[in-house]
């Protein structure tokens, strides 16, 4: 499954308030960085997921929020709280506090 121009879009546009977001398209789906560093990974099949490294993580799954298993091996990546992904505005707060723990 490749990801649709819409798809990549709304994952620009929802966290374009951190400026200088930048992505790139790997394995099917596409890494978002923020200056350099990246921070969320839009799935092939649409689903935008956050990074969550150290005590970060334990805030996701406080949240709620579902990590990504691949196989037999979870990723460090979680899906967004359901409200961020209506509001740029939190996703990009989320995005901020992600960003402070890499």
């Amino acid at each position: 499954m490749s990801l649709s121009e819409e798809e990549i879009a709304f994952a620009r546009d929802l966290f374009a308030g951190l400026g200088n977001v930048t992505t790139r398209k790997m394995f099917g789906g596409l890494s978002l960085y923020q200056n350099g560093t990246i921070f969320a990974v839009l799935r092939s099949d649409g689903v935008i997921l956050i990074k969550g490294a150290g005590a970060f993580a334990d805030v996701l799954r406080a949240e709620g929020c579902t990590q990504w298993r691949e196989g037999k091996g979870t990723m460090p990546y979680f899906t967004l709280p359901d409200a961020a992904l209506d509001d740029p505005e939190e996703a990009c707060d989320w995005a901020r506090r992600a960003l402070e723990h890499l």
